[in-house]
């Protein structure tokens, strides 16, 4: 699978029931536990202070990325996102030989 770092924002609609929101985060939490036991979402933070987060996720492809990984998140209809595709650099002191 490709690497893709991944910023997501999240713009909750004018007039949407609280109800609503707390139903889509708590279904929006079960989501990304299952895509990193399916080795899709790797790493994930929020920067400080901020409603967006940033994460490292894995696919195939762009493609699939947007619309099998994250089009299934539950907040998907209400987030913005930036992919950025990675590749392995030379001197990533994590990278295996």
């Amino acid at each position: 699978m490709k690497e893709y770092l991944v910023e997501l924002t999240t713009k909750v609609p004018d007039g949407t029931e609280q109800t609503e929101v707390d139903r889509r985060r708590a279904a929006e939490s079960v989501r990304a536990r299952e895509l990193a036991a399916q080795g899709n979402l790797f790493r994930l933070w929020r920067p400080v202070g901020e409603l967006r987060s940033v994460g490292i996720w894995r696919a195939e492809d762009e493609p699939e990325l947007r619309e099998k990984v994250l089009g299934s998140l539950p907040l998907w209809p209400w987030m913005t996102a930036v992919i950025t595709p990675l590749e392995s650099h030379p001197n990533d002191p994590g990278r295996t030989a």
